[in-house]
């Protein structure tokens, strides 16, 4: 079976429409590309869908690789067969084609690799075969010894040695014994009597068991930090009966032999000293691998929620940046996020200025006709919270709402590169307060200019493979900033970055061109940006919008490559885009009732995805998907946890998903837990969503509040 047609088995996909990606991709085409403009070649395979593609065909090809470099090896070793080279060929994983390797892997220095120096391979030889000779041992041994130099006991403990490695590098030994180490080795903690853990993070597994099939991922991410902290002892447990198991498939003892003594003593050698650990830091390995990957998965899902929030447009921002001693920072930004004015205020202790905070507030609001207040959730969030709600009730002639959002990554932010260039004559930490009022404008676009590690919606995220994560996660951004689009005449390097086939050197070019010659008046003046060629063009073009600009097109997702088509539709409907939205749709939904879309499709030389997609734009050009997502929640009152009740029904925002449930912001201090026995069994949370929610259980003292589902069934 070729490597596209197990691809195309694995991820249960026509193999017609795996080859074709598998083409497109090896073209040097982007994913982001290719699932919006070559529809028609793939079958409309979504960018998750292609993303496996890569990743497997990726993981396909590094096999391949290592496959060579073994059959070199063993081709230069002299050891391979006609039977082994058909096995390696036909490896379906690493750890198969590792299996098969490990008997003759160059080895650093072994005990069986002495004794075999010494000449005891034919008498190791003896033992596994488990003749029945009725010599002594010593007359069995005797022609092995090589002069004076090795003695009786000494032969027959080299002999074992050989035959222990023989048994712990058997391909077949080493994979029945993992597979049921997987299925029933048990996993046991206990605390380091000398470590410490001043906060008991580590306190559930001082002393725990549990078989390797039961644990979630979670907990093997803690575990292994806790044993990287010195703080757990861990041991994986293989039951006897299990690697017995698997070794006497190969190796079984004849109790007739003299030999089957000796065969006994190896392979409980072989065991304890060579075959379990290998086995233990595989199956490790392997739930590291799994936990990891299960971790990353929630990392991007909740990084794609909180990047799909939809923008708050429209409205003067006044952005604040929680703080005690040093204040609390505030900025002004008007609709499009350029800042209008900065200040600080010191409503805390201690100074506890409360009254001259919401002055300063309040004449802010009035100056700049600002109708919302946005506070970071760091350092006295709360506090802040408070304040601005008292503003509020006390002002109840001024339509002022306030929200809370994540400050993460907003120092992070204010001390980079990109913060000095944007906002080179402010104080690092004021340019936090700007980062979290224009984050609501429009998050996608501010939090592209953080490291997505940094934006703080994951789980043991700096316990993962970092590499892995990075890649996931960036492809997460750049999925996000490609369905959304970009305005390029206005986009920051950082968001400009993430458009398919641009990159950072790409981006500043842009910004370079832009500022030198000013907005770009077509699509078509793009190419004139230094290293800009047809290639990226190509990937480029459709994502970058041009609002106003020569062609109205160039402010649709429809690619320039299609604008014939769209002008071919457009005069069949006797339509143009200075035409009225409403009247746009109207003729061209007369034209679709009147004739198929696929006749359509034909008459204009069009694919029928891509004519869909066409239709879409000619109504709504360049129409921002997050527009149809709910807008956060607006408070103009502070909850407290004294102020909920048992059966009080809420609207929450989904702040974090994790493997037990989603934390959901309610307006109080504490998130409460929605956990996910409580979730509809079709109903997939992500990071932003607004959902309806009842209190079900209040612990004021413990800060908890447990919450059920509160939408009507």
């Amino acid at each position: 079976m070729s490597d596209l047609s197990k691809i195309a088995k694995n991820l249960k996909l026509d193999l017609q429409r795996v080859t074709a990606a598998v083409e497109l991709l090896d073209q040097g085409n982007t994913i982001p590309f290719i699932a919006r403009y070559r529809k028609e070649a793939t079958g409309k395979l979504d960018e998750e869908q292609l993303r496996s593609i890569a990743d497997l065909l990726e993981k396909s090809r590094q096999l391949d690789k290592r496959r060579e470099t073994v059959l070199k090896s063993m081709e230069e070793q002299g050891v391979m067969t006609r039977d082994l080279k058909r096995a390696i060929e036909s490896a379906a994983s690493r750890t198969e084609l590792e299996d098969l390797y490990q008997p003759f892997k160059p080895k650093r220095k072994t005990r069986a690799g002495e004794a075999r120096k010494k000449g005891l391979q034919g008498l190791a030889d003896l033992i596994l075969a488990q003749e029945l000779v009725e010599k002594s041992m010593h007359q069995i041994a005797k022609p092995y010894l090589s002069g004076q130099e090795t003695s009786i006991e000494e032969a027959w403990s080299g002999a074992r040695d050989i035959v222990a490695e023989t048994i712990s590098d058997h391909p077949g030994v080493r994979k029945i014994c993992r597979e049921k180490a997987l299925k029933w080795a048990v996993l046991k903690t206990e605390k380091i009597k000398k470590s410490d853990d001043p906060r008991n993070v580590y306190q559930d597994y001082y002393d725990y068991e549990r078989g390797v099939n039961r644990l979630r991922p979670h907990q093997i991410l803690a575990i292994n930090r806790g044993e990287k902290k010195k703080i757990l002892r861990v041991k994986l447990e293989i039951q006897e009966r299990d690697w017995r198991q698997a070794v006497n498939q190969f190796f079984a003892k004849d109790r007739r032999s003299r030999l089957a003594e000796q065969l006994e003593i190896a392979t409980v050698d072989a065991a304890e000293r060579l075959l379990l650990p290998a086995i233990q830091r595989d199956v490790r390995r392997a739930l590291t691998e799994a936990a990891e990957q299960h971790a990353i998965r929630i990392f991007s899902k909740n990084l794609r929620g909180l990047l799909q929030q939809p923008p708050l447009s429209g409205y003067s921002i006044i952005g604040i940046d929680p703080g005690y001693r040093t204040g609390c920072k505030v900025a002004v930004v008007d609709a499009t996020g350029k800042v209008l004015e900065t200040s600080t205020i010191y409503p805390h202790p201690p100074k506890n200025d409360s009254v001259g905070a919401k002055g300063s507030i309040l004449s802010l609001v009035k100056k700049y006709d600002a109708g919302l207040i946005v506070i970071g959730n760091g350092t006295a969030s709360r506090e802040t919270e408070q304040l601005v709600a008292d503003l509020i009730k006390e002002n109840p002639s001024v339509d002022l709402k306030y929200l809370i959002v994540s400050e993460a990554g907003a120092s992070v932010y204010s001390a980079s590169p990109l913060a000095r260039a944007e906002l080179p004559d402010m104080d690092v930490s004021m340019r936090g307060a700007v980062s979290i009022a224009r984050r609501v404008q429009d998050p996608l676009a501010e939090l592209v200019k953080i490291d997505p590690k940094s934006i703080g919606v994951g789980m043991y995220q700096h316990d993962v493979d970092q590499r892995e994560l990075a890649q996931s996660l960036d492809a997460v951004v750049e999925s996000s900033v490609n369905s959304t689009g970009v305005a390029v005449n206005s986009a920051s390097a950082a968001l400009l970055t993430y458009v398919a086939g641009i990159g950072p050197q790409l981006a500043e070019g842009i910004i370079e061109y832009r500022n030198e010659f000013g907005p770009f008046s077509s699509r078509e003046e793009i190419k004139s940006v230094t290293g800009l060629g047809p290639k990226t063009f190509e990937q480029a073009a459709g994502f970058l919008r041009i609002k106003g600009g020569e062609n109205p097109l160039d402010g649709s997702a429809i690619h320039p490559e299609s604008y014939n088509i769209a002008e071919k539709i457009m005069r069949v409907a006797n339509v143009t885009m200075d035409h009225s939205l409403e009247e746009r749709r109207a003729r061209l939904e007369e034209l679709r009732s009147e004739v198929p879309i696929e006749t359509l499709a034909k008459e204009v030389g069009s694919g029928v995805p891509t004519l869909i997609d066409i239709f879409q734009q000619i109504i709504q050009p360049g129409r921002d998907p997050r527009e149809d997502l709910p807008l956060p929640v607006l408070r103009s009152d502070v909850l407290k946890m004294d102020d909920l009740m048992v059966g009080m029904r809420l609207k929450g925002t989904v702040r974090n998903v994790v493997d037990f449930g989603s934390f959901i912001d309610i307006g109080v201090k504490q998130d409460g837990l929605l956990h996910k026995s409580q979730f509809p069994s079709n109903v997939d949370l992500g990071v932003g969503d607004v959902i309806d929610v009842e209190i079900l259980k209040i612990e004021v003292e413990r800060g908890r509040i447990s919450l059920g589902w509160g939408a009507e069934d």
